[in-house]
């Protein structure tokens, strides 16, 4: 999508760049007739000039000027005033000064001048950026004066209109938390609890083969048919027991009932009751073993009533809900009991196997947090560690860890590599912001806050990070608006025209 939308972008800002206010301005100050100045947005007392003898700009009304200086070879910037008269230094004792700078966001930052020794200077620090409209006032003999002008430094002024054609999104800054994250290869695989291995359990020919390759199933649906020999005799069997135990039960009953009236030997009753309990046994070990073979309940029931079609045929049945996602049968073939005729994945949930290196395994825990993610597919998920090997492998050096994450969508195929971030610590920071934010301009660290249609270059100290967010600890406040998507494409605006402020 980023190479896509970028030549687009380029052509609007080739196309608008009309629409654009871009870097350092001065407000326009006219003097009039009378010799009074007026600038632009409002009225001021007093002409500004181009650069001083120090590399300021230069205030001026009549024969007093000042010349208003922005100091950052210390490190830490202030503002600095040299007074003259009639074009001559004047002693910084005798002039008072204040200095108004109004940011960005509509908040005024004032400055108080002390006296140094030929120039007034700042006593508090000017914070970053170096961009303001300001307002100049000082006091002379008696006289008051006052200037306006603006200094801007990496400011753009950017319409609606075309801030939504450049696809440019911003958010509020706030408090986040960061995560300390250990990073591992990883690959889903299918959820072992889950994974039935499907086989006959007796030998024969296919007749049917309902299923095939990717389809779904439900529980108890029938998936194959198998003609077997060995299960008709078996059935045939337990039939011929059932039998023998039926009259072998009406024999019991009978010799019971004779007995209780004293017309036969008790020997000869205890004997129908022993031939009757023999052919139960007989027919109960028919039955399981009928069962041994696959045979249900419910089949078993049909077979005594008589409604069971065929004595040789076998329906296998699908354990669960899941998917084929192997198939080795085909109508016709010989399959032996014991043969994998199908494999059944329920796929609503898999492991992501984790390989373990021997210097992280300390750092790795069963319930520890993590984040799987694919880049070949583009997306990315959570889950916990849920398993940890106890072993290494002899030669790959490597344990095993496991997450369970959910797959109700499908997306997550088993073979599919993944990285897992593994979070070892999480802390919360004041603020923190989307690491694409992050913009370098002049070797400083810099995001463009948003106030309605204006974006300016804030310098922003950076702290800890991780994949997603990064902490700023100094620069950046709670609810400032900053930019959030495409940010490079207004640092590249900033490049072509170029950024530059008054000293």
């Amino acid at each position: 999508m980023y190479k896509r939308t970028l030549p687009f972008i380029m052509v609007i800002l080739l196309g608008l760049t009309g629409l654009i206010a871009v870097g350092s301005y001065e407000k326009k100050v006219v003097v009039d007739d009378h010799g009074h100045t007026h600038g632009e947005g409002g009225c001021a007392h007093g002409a500004a000039h181009s650069e001083g003898p120090n590399g300021g700009k230069v205030l001026s009304e009549g024969p007093f000027e000042l010349e208003l200086v922005i100091y950052d070879k210390a490190g830490s910037p202030h503002f600095r005033l040299y007074p003259k008269f009639n074009g001559k230094n004047i002693d910084p004792n005798d002039v008072k000064a204040a200095i108004y700078a109004e940011r960005l966001n509509e908040k005024t930052d004032t400055f108080s001048c002390k006296t140094g020794s030929d120039f007034l200077y700042s006593s508090e620090s000017v914070a970053e950026p170096l961009s303001f409209f300001m307002k100049v006032t000082a006091e002379y003999k008696g006289e008051e004066y006052e200037w306006e002008y603006s200094h801007y430094d990496g400011r753009i002024t950017l319409p609606d209109e075309l801030r939504r054609k450049m696809n440019i999104a911003s958010e509020i800054a706030g408090p986040g938390k960061i995560r300390s994250i250990i990073r591992l290869p990883g690959e889903v695989v299918f959820n072992g609890d889950k994974l039935s291995h499907i086989v006959p359990r007796v030998q024969g020919v296919v007749i049917a083969a309902k299923k095939n390759l990717g389809d779904k199933v439900l529980k108890n649906e029938p998936i194959a048919v198998i003609e077997s020999r060995e299960l008709g005799e078996a059935r045939s069997k337990y039939l011929v027991a059932m039998e023998r135990e039926k009259l072998a039960l009406y024999n019991f009953e009978r010799s019971e009932r004779l007995h209780q009236k004293e017309s036969i030997p008790e020997k000869e009753y205890l004997t129908s009751r022993k031939a009757y309990l023999e052919e139960k046994i007989e027919r109960e070990a028919s039955e399981r073993k009928l069962m041994a073979m696959g045979v249900s309940r419910r089949e078993i029931l049909e077979l005594e009533d008589g409604s069971y079609e065929s004595i040789t045929e076998f329906t296998i049945r699908a354990p669960f809900d899941g998917v084929i996602v192997k198939k080795h049968l085909s109508p016709g073939e010989w399959v032996k009991e014991d043969a994998e005729i199908y494999l059944i994945a329920d796929l609503t949930d898999v492991w992501v196997d984790i390989t373990v290196y021997a210097g992280d395994l300390d750092s790795v825990h069963i319930g520890q947090m993590a984040v799987v993610k694919s880049a070949a597919a583009g997306f990315e998920t959570l889950g916990e560690v849920s398993y940890v090997g106890p072993i290494m492998g002899e030669e790959s050096r490597t344990a095993k860890a496991r997450i369970v994450i959910p797959n109700t969508e499908g997306k997550w195929r088993p073979g599919l590599f993944v990285s897992i971030d593994l979070i070892h610590e999480q802390s919360e920071a004041r603020v923190a912001i989307e690491a694409d934010a992050i913009q370098t301009i002049k070797n400083k660290q810099v995001v463009f806050i948003r106030h309605n249609d204006q974006y300016e270059i804030q310098p922003v100290e950076l702290g800890r990070k991780d994949a997603h967010l990064v902490e700023i600890k100094k620069g950046l406040n709670p609810g400032d608006n900053y930019v959030t998507r495409n940010a490079f494409v207004l640092k590249a605006e900033l490049g072509k025209s170029g950024m530059s402020h008054q000293h």
